[in-house]
């Protein structure tokens, strides 16, 4: 028998405290948090986090002045924020070390009350704006990452790395490490799939700091599974039910050939050899190596894709930046200079990947559930759009998503989650 459960029910914020910069003094805002939104996404460096809040009397813990100017916040004050949905389970989010205060904005001073909106970060958003990235590395990707953010970033989170196929020599260039790593991540390939399924994402969530294969993503279990349906009813088998939904983007076949998504064309051009290389790459390629959320691969017209629909034009590296140090670098060119990095293997069938990944996008929202993170995998089904009432579930909707955007809400009277689900591909694996 399906059990019938509450859309939505007022989420818990257990603690909201702000402390000076100088450590002297903590004030608590747990009265007067209004609305308070988390927010994860893979194509985020870190996390961050927005409450609105409004000062009474007797709401808040302080003596005469604004929080404002009594604490004051002035940037960079560290937070305490504890609050749990609305679940049987009570799933809570906890930041390990807190977040700290972005900015204020949109103040409305008053006499009696002052309303304000508070935007937080992580401590790596803040790290990363005064650290630089200057030495010379070589060797794999994933190796040089971890060291980047543990020595360079100097993070204080978890730090999960997949390992890379290909070794690449590189400078820092004073560049900031989240610049670095997100540039890092556009040229790794993963050592299963190696040659056809590169692209990796670099992102942040309360577990810690990650740079994962997009295939590794796409190839994991779903966490959850949710239903839509107009009923409320919540058969067995599920987590939860769907809200409301809406399909932000299908199928752009235009704007896809213009991404060269299904067929480009690269040309390669090498300084030291003084000659250049064509290299065709089509999607099909990639059929039976990339891990894909659905068990449809990708299929439009033929007549479309047969010629490639854009060109790249590209320097190969050859030569450049050879392993080792000093004279150990000349020895290593003269004996056989090689390309640095893997560019015909790599970067085509990376760009094309990326633009896989974001073949469908679909917003839900649900139930506060604070255990969902962005990255995760979790199973939908939707039903088949009849004329007469349906209860048949659509089977190429529905089926495994990746989390890509993550927001949690959660005010005085309800607690929604919102998810931001992208997929590479059509059908459910296994069927229904």
């Amino acid at each position: 028998m399906a059990n019938q459960k509450p859309q939505s029910g007022p989420g818990d914020i257990k603690s909201f405290t702000i402390t000076s910069n100088e450590g002297s003094k903590q004030i608590d805002l747990t009265n007067g948090i209004q609305e308070y939104y988390y927010y994860e996404s893979v194509l985020s460096n870190f996390i961050t986090a927005k409450a609105i809040v409004l000062e009474t009397g007797n709401d808040i813990d302080k003596e005469s002045k604004g929080v404002l100017d009594d604490l004051p916040i002035r940037g960079g004050e560290k937070t305490n924020i504890q609050v749990s949905d609305a679940s049987e389970e009570k799933n809570k989010i906890e930041i390990p070390g807190g977040l700290y205060v972005k900015n204020v904005r949109n103040g409305s001073p008053g006499t009696q009350q002052e309303l304000y909106v508070l935007e937080f970060a992580s401590k790596e958003f803040f790290l990363n704006e005064s650290a630089r990235v200057t030495k010379r590395y070589e060797g794999k990707i994933s190796d040089n990452v971890e060291e980047i953010l543990n020595d360079v970033l100097k993070t204080t989170a978890s730090v999960e790395v997949d390992e890379t196929s290909f070794e690449y020599n590189f400078y820092g260039n004073t560049r900031k490490p989240f610049y670095v790593v997100t540039t890092l991540a556009s040229k790794a390939v993963p050592t299963k799939g190696a040659e056809k399924t590169g692209g990796f994402l670099f992102f942040q969530t309360r577990d810690g700091m990650f740079f994962k294969s997009i295939d590794d993503l796409f190839g994991k279990d779903a966490t959850k599974k949710f239903i839509y349906n107009n009923t409320g009813d919540l058969p067995p088998e599920y987590d939860g039910n769907i809200v409301s939904y809406e399909i932000a983007s299908d199928i752009d076949m235009e704007q896809n050939l213009s991404f060269g998504a299904y067929n480009n064309r690269s040309l390669f051009f090498d300084f030291y050899k003084m000659e250049y290389k064509k290299v065709d790459f089509d999607i099909q390629e990639q059929e039976g190596s990339a891990e894909n959320a659905g068990k449809d691969y990708i299929n439009v017209n033929k007549e479309f894709i047969s010629q490639p629909s854009r060109l790249f034009h590209m320097l190969k590296d050859h030569g450049v930046n050879p392993k080792g140090k000093g004279d150990e670098q000349l020895d290593n060119f003269k004996q056989q200079p090689e390309d640095n990095y893997k560019i015909e293997e790599t970067m085509v069938q990376t760009i094309m990947r990326y633009n896989q990944m974001f073949t469908v996008q679909t917003n839900v929202i649900i139930p506060g559930d604070f255990s969902i993170k962005a990255g995760d995998m979790i199973e939908c089904t939707f039903p088949e759009v009849e004329a007469k009432e349906n209860k048949e579930k659509n089977k190429q909707t529905g089926g495994k998503y990746m989390v890509a955007h993550v927001c949690h809400r959660i005010t005085s009277n309800d607690c929604f989650t919102s998810l931001g689900l992208v997929r590479d591909s059509f059908g459910k694996k296994g069927g229904f």
